[in-house]
């Protein structure tokens, strides 16, 4: 087994670590010094692994690229106090950076003007996201990436420990290769950003509670996340941060073939379960505010088994257009709602109660999408607080949806320049970590914000450790860099 020794490992090769590892490379060119990184990989060359590959990134941004100056304050009210404001505000204060440094190094941005959906965000009802979603931003910094001799990419190579010093600081990476042989890298810095541990059964069952197993994950690349950064983390003494019991879960339409075949839109309608019962107020507050909580209600207490139903009146105003588009299904349609039960596999009788009833409790205010408009029902449970509008005019549309697992909450505590703290609170000397590894949100996710977290941490990081060697390296540090040729890696 060989010694190979390089300035900085990344683990994982999202979002954060390709923003570390690039802006690392990059900054050492600049100040003139030759930091050799290892990127280190679980899946395959060209896969794309992780959430990055398969998001489709949007970013809480105004057309300016501005970041959302009232996201600290959702974070607070979600949080019931507890997010970190000062990493709420860094972020703030960063974001734009970021989204300049993605655009300058080949991605292009779409700036989308929402004329229908109420928007919770401080962004002028705009939002912006990348041409290609999350693949188009990895596909970008991968190919800078690749041009520097000084980066070795380790594929299909899984991080199993960290390696320590006899008083605690980080001194490498034990991985796994495919030939199932344990390796050492040597490193005096480790980034870990290799995702949470939506793919680890044990782990969710752990701390998020019974029947995760039967939670499917979003999209392919998750199976690479089985929480082996935060396992290592702990094996060395890490503080913790985020709601453990936290998962952040989406609406998918049941009949889709590809991933990510999100249904969004469930203010404008009414959701109900397997037995046509309305389980959820539709209208309780913007749809990015509530569209987690209808999927994790949904998945928790009504078997995973929903529908999502509306009328003429909303899809005219809605398609073609983005809120309906993400899955690769047309809705089930109907001239009746009997019909439509059929086309659902609901009872028809049962769905056609609900939605009698639910007609018959809307009030008569105006129906007015972009406010919350205080059109309500009266009398069920649970009633619906905006948005409440019969459903009568045919056609009438539905979808078959169900609960996807796309994130968990809980992570690693770190300060603002990405070093993990220890339960102490003071930093791991060498350890870092960014990314959905790194814990953050409790009990809800304000969201367009997951994508740029990743990438102004990682970027900042990669940066930082960059200049800290030049400033090493300028005192006259020593330096043992193994070449790449000695390596069987």
């Amino acid at each position: 087994m060989g010694d190979y020794s390089y300035d900085l490992i990344v683990l994982g090769s999202g979002f954060a670590g390709c923003m570390t590892t690039l802006n690392y490379l990059e900054t050492c060119k600049k100040e003139g010094v030759k930091g050799r990184v290892a990127l280190v990989e679980a899946g395959k060359q060209g896969e794309r692994c992780g959430a990055s590959r398969w998001t489709m990134a949007y970013l809480r941004l105004d057309k300016n690229l501005g970041f959302d100056s009232d996201w600290k304050k959702e974070m607070d009210l979600v949080s019931k106090g507890l997010a970190d404001q000062d990493y709420c505000k860094k972020l703030e204060q960063e974001a734009q950076k970021t989204a300049e440094f993605v655009q300058d190094h080949g991605v292009k941005f779409n700036h989308h003007d929402e004329k229908n959906v109420l928007l919770e965000f401080n962004t002028d009802q705009h939002f912006v996201f990348p041409d290609g979603g999350g693949h188009a931003i990895i596909n970008a910094l991968m190919s800078h990436i690749d041009k520097f001799p000084n980066c070795d990419v380790h594929w299909e190579t899984e991080g199993r420990h960290l390696l320590m010093t006899e008083n605690g600081k980080v001194r490498g990476l034990q991985v796994r290769k495919s030939d199932g042989l344990l390796y050492e890298l040597h490193a005096p810095n480790v980034m870990l950003s290799c995702g949470g541990f939506e793919a680890n059964r044990e782990m969710l069952a752990r701390y998020v509670g019974n029947r995760t197993h039967d939670l499917p994950l979003i999209a392919p690349g998750l199976k690479y996340n089985k929480g082996a950064g935060l396992q290592m983390a702990l094996e060395v003494g890490a503080a913790t941060s985020g709601s453990f019991d936290g998962i952040h879960c989406e609406l998918v339409d049941t009949r889709a073939t590809k991933p990510d075949a999100v249904i969004w839109g469930h203010n404008y309608g009414i959701l109900v379960d397997e037995h046509s019962k309305r389980f959820f107020d539709e209208g309780r507050r913007e749809l990015f505010a509530t569209f987690e909580i209808a999927a994790l209600e949904l998945w928790r207490d009504h078997n995973s088994k929903g529908y999502f139903i509306t009328d003429k009146t909303v899809m005219d105003r809605f398609r073609p257009g983005w809120v309906y588009d993400t899955t690769d299904q047309e809705p089930e349609k109907a001239d009746t709602i009997k019909e439509l039960a059929e086309k659902l596999g609901l009872k028809p009788d049962e769905l056609e109660k609900t939605v009698s009833d639910f007609n018959k409790a809307c009030n008569d205010k105006p129906f007015d999408l972009m406010k919350l408009d205080g059109k309500a029902t009266t009398g069920l449970t649970p009633d619906k607080t905006n948005w409440a509008n019969p459903i009568d005019k045919a056609p009438f549309y539905g979808y078959p949806v169900t609960s996807h697992l796309t994130f968990t909450y809980g992570g690693i505590k770190v300060n603002l320049d990405s070093q993990v703290l220890g339960t102490n609170d003071v930093p791991i000397p060498g350890l870092y970590a960014a990314g959905e590894l790194t814990g953050v949100f409790y009990n809800e996710y304000p969201p367009a914000t997951s994508v740029l977290r990743s990438l102004t941490f990682g970027r900042l990081a990669g940066t930082a450790l960059a200049e800290q060697l030049a400033k090493k390296h300028a005192g006259g540090g020593a330096r043992h860099i193994v070449p790449v040729a000695q390596s069987n890696l």
